[in-house]
């Protein structure tokens, strides 16, 4: 069949379903996949080649793991090891043995049942990404700690696929332990010769390329590097092309050319990714959930089930808060792409049948499917599950010194971040009462260490916030970037103290909440960036600084956006004989949108005070919108 037919409507279909996907709230790839039901050979209509579209898969799946080894970060878990590397590995094996033994019951045997529940190993980062974006918790804790815990199991999916071609083709007579050891081997060798020679080569190769200022042929290195590596892996050490693009792009990575080189060969890896879940969806009978609904829902339990249960039980030992632990467990409540790559590769090696990827298929599209649902619903139950702990809760929070009095009109101060640090450092300067409260025991610990008063606990808690004394507290400041968190210190500062000043830090955009109860200014962290940059973009064209700012203070009155009233910087002249010549400017009666920025006075330059006095001749530069200098300008020119 010409490949044409089946590549044009494959895309086709697929750009139609990925966008009603992502319209109904869906991942994109539900669609890529539904695509490729629809022209696969189980559904009416047209029918692509599907040896032909698993033939360009092959390629999406070395650019799908190059992709990963290419923004593989050990830094980023390393930084949440503590909770990311036991609870994945914990998770992941309730997850394994629970679809393993199913698998088992299905009649796979011991090495099918093994790879089938592996196959359920890893969550897909994208969608974790992309859900945790739409609840604004990518850049809370629930955020670092997901993407930690995708990365240890993206890990445990590499290994699999080291072991998969032993557990398959074992000798007869051999023992696993012995197979398992001559992989490792032979994967050793292959990840010396790639760390030691890659780095290399690799850097001197693309810095050469690159001098040639071709976009084509630096997209061509990347990609050579790409499948060579594969290819290298595959033919000479006999481990899968997966494997060695993923080493490939740790490699590609590590070199001061990997932010282009991701920007050249991720587009390429999404558009045959494409082409890999439409090649997948080609191989799915719809009818297959409706004839082994008990295979199917028995094995889709265990993923948005048994796997979220031990991933909360994990989380909640460690300390961590209900928010940030149901945000954690509904985002690892779905089945990564990688089970494709592994899930086929078991099948090509007749250790699984088509039965268990047709299952593994449906799981997928039914843990896509539904993980913004339980995304969504994890807002709510944290909240209420918090108020149920903090109720039954015996108070527990130490502050720094239990023997010193209690502080008044001092500041509440949640979380000892990167923003809380610079706010503590602020109130310490100003020489102004604080209490720290923090869920990192380590920095509590070391606040103490320095005399800083600290109360080790959840920000969210209403009995941590009455033991750092909220209830006679002048401010509360939210710099936590959980959202249920802060909303949950609102409330009860609320209850305790209607009038106080409560500072939050917001990333998501939300309708205020209204009530007239508390005082509540609420800072948006992208907004606050984009304002500075707005100001100091203005600079480099000559604007004032003060003009800067007052331009600034629209775009706040505007909440991001450009208000019809626009203000500026006008100068007005205050005529010899005019009526306010000789009074002061407190005097004057001023509008309140209107600032006297300072006074020209005989060449001199004169800063405005309530009591300086205004003389004939002066010219006043005043901060103000023009309908409002209008008015001033009257003013002025009235008794003229």
């Amino acid at each position: 069949m010409n490949w044409v037919p089946t590549i044009a409507f494959g895309l086709l279909a697929a750009l139609v379903c990925g966008v009603i996907a992502r319209r109904l709230g869906l991942s994109p790839i539900v669609g890529y996949l539904i695509a490729g039901v629809l022209v696969g050979p189980h559904t009416p209509g047209f029918v692509g080649d599907q040896a032909l579209a698993s033939q360009v898969a092959d390629v999406g799946v070395i650019l799908l793991m190059f992709g990963a080894g290419l923004s593989f970060s050990l830094r980023d878990l390393l930084l949440v090891r503590r909770v990311a590397i036991p609870g994945a590995l914990v998770a992941s094996g309730v997850a394994v043995l629970g679809a393993a033994a199913i698998g088992a019951l299905e009649g796979y045997g011991t090495r099918g049942a093994l790879v089938f529940g592996l196959a359920f190993t890893s969550a897909s980062t994208v969608v974790i990404v992309r859900g945790l974006l739409e609840i604004g918790q990518l850049g809370s804790a629930a955020g670092r700690i997901a993407l930690g815990w995708s990365v240890v199991e993206d890990l445990i999916v590499v290994m699999v696929l080291v072991l998969l071609p032993v557990i398959a083709q074992g000798p007869a007579g051999s023992s696993l332990a012995v197979d398992v050891a001559a992989a490792v081997g032979r994967v050793g060798a292959l990840a010396a010769l790639v760390f030691l020679v890659g780095p290399l080569l690799v850097p001197r190769v693309l810095a050469l390329v690159a001098r040639a200022k071709s976009r084509e042929l630096f997209t061509l290195a990347v990609l050579v590097v790409a499948i060579g590596v594969a290819g290298l892996a595959a033919e000479v050490f006999g481990v899968s092309l997966a494997l060695g693009a993923f080493l490939g792009g740790m490699v590609v990575g590590r070199t001061d050319s990997s932010h282009q080189a991701a920007a050249d060969a991720l587009p390429l890896r999404d558009a045959f990714a494409v082409l890999f879940f439409v090649a997948v969806g080609m191989l799915f009978d719809p009818r297959f959930v409706l004839e082994r609904p008990g295979l199917v829902f028995s094995t889709l339990a265990v993923v948005v089930v048994g796997k979220p249960l031990a991933a909360l039980l994990v989380l909640r030992r460690s300390g961590e808060s209900p928010g940030t632990t149901l945000a954690v467990a509904a985002s690892l409540a779905q089945v990564s792409e990688f089970a494709f790559v592994l899930v086929a590769s078991a099948v090509e090696a007749q250790l699984l049948p088509a039965t268990a990827r047709d299952a593994v298929i449906a799981v997928v599209l039914l843990g896509i499917t539904m993980n913004p649902l339980l995304l969504r619903a994890a807002g709510p139950l944290s909240r209420r599950l918090a108020r149920i702990v903090a109720a039954r809760t015996e108070p527990a929070p130490v502050v720094a010194d239990a023997e010193a009095a209690p502080l008044r009109d001092h500041a509440v101060l949640c979380g000892h971040g990167r923003v809380g640090r610079v706010l503590a450092e602020l109130l310490a300067q100003r020489q102004l009462p604080y209490v720290v409260i923090e869920s990192d025991r380590r920095i509590v610990e070391a606040l103490r260490a320095r005399g800083v008063r600290a109360v080790f606990g959840d920000a969210g808690s209403p009995t941590v916030l009455d033991a750092a004394g909220l209830a006679h507290a002048r401010a509360l400041l939210v710099t936590v970037p959980d959202a249920v968190t802060a909303r949950l210190a609102v409330e009860h500062a609320r209850a305790v103290s209607p009038t106080l000043e409560c500072v939050v830090r917001r990333h998501e955009q939300h309708a205020r909440d209204e009530r007239p109860t508390a005082r509540v200014h609420e800072v948006m962290a992208e907004l606050e960036l984009a304002y500075a940059m707005a100001r100091a973009t203005l600079e480099r064209f000559g604007v004032p600084s003060v003009e800067a700012d007052a331009l600034v203070m629209d775009l706040r009155r505007g909440r991001g956006h450009v208000t019809a009233k626009t203000t500026r910087i006008v100068e007005l002249h205050v005529p010899e004989r005019a009526a306010i010549a000789g009074r002061r400017i407190d005097e004057l009666r001023l509008p309140r949108e209107a600032l006297i920025v300072t006074i020209a006075r005989a060449g001199e330059f004169v800063m405005p005070r309530g009591d300086t006095v205004i003389l004939g001749g002066d010219a006043l530069l005043v901060l103000a919108e023009p309908a409002t200098a209008q008015v001033v300008e009257q003013l002025i020119r009235g008794g003229a």
